[in-house]
């Protein structure tokens, strides 16, 4: 954890960063997981490892979380140096594509993949090891983000409900599949969902927005404490 207490003084009220001592591995380093992680940074979260086997493309510039001279660069080692740059925290980095390795903490699936959140969710399900997997989707401006405890199998059965094939999932035009504004929102949400399962507050099952009506609905709200039992 940063020693620099000033660093935070503005949120000791909200979330003291010693709250945020415990692993967190994000899977994507793409448009929600750059934002994501730069974000968890930030606001304090030391321990976070990023998978992604990707390498930043100048498509990607104008919705992640990277510099240009990184253009070529892999969207890990990228992601590493812009939240070193940006928070000081120095995140670690598994430059391939995750296929289903062990995992431990608060597991964030950021990718856009659907094979690769099925994978994830192998690894999660009833596993102690996991408090709490976020998985965050977006298409265009709309989004859509799971938050589950892995040991509630109400919860299990709930996210199975809705972890579809890859030919299920929307096929929006190469043109009209991200802008800024959506990861960056996706991003404060997850920090958010963070720090009520740091602090114990209450959590939503579901989150769904649709950013061009400003519109925002969270479901089955529920606690940490009750659901992990």
């Amino acid at each position: 954890m940063p020693q620099d207490s000033n660093r935070f003084l503005r949120q000791l009220d909200i979330l003291p960063p010693e709250k945020l001592a415990f692993p967190i591995t994000v899977i994507g380093a793409g448009a929600i997981g750059s934002a994501a992680v730069v974000t968890l940074a930030k606001m304090g979260c030391s321990d976070i490892t990023v998978w992604d086997d990707d390498t930043i493309e100048e498509h990607n510039v104008s919705n992640q979380m990277c510099l240009v001279k990184e253009i070529g660069s892999p969207k890990t080692s990228a992601l590493m140096m812009l939240t070193q740059l940006l928070s000081g925290i120095a995140i670690k980095t598994r430059a391939e594509r995750y296929r289903g390795q062990a995992l431990a903490g608060v597991v964030v699936a950021a990718t856009d993949n659907m094979e690769a959140r099925q994978e994830v969710w192998k690894r999660a399900k009833m596993n102690r090891r996991i408090p709490l997997l976020i998985d965050a989707r977006m298409g265009a401006e709309f989004a859509r983000i799971y938050s589950i405890h892995p040991m509630n199998p109400d919860e299990g059965d709930f996210y199975e409900e809705n972890l579809y094939s890859a030919e299920e999932a929307e096929r929006l035009p190469c043109s009209a599949r991200a802008i800024i504004y959506c990861p960056t929102v996706i991003g404060g949400l997850i920090a958010l969902i963070v720090k009520s399962h740091a602090v114990g507050t209450v959590i939503p099952r579901e989150v769904l927005f649709d950013l061009p009506r400003l519109t925002l609905v969270c479901s089955a709200a529920h606690t940490q404490k009750i659901e992990s039992r």
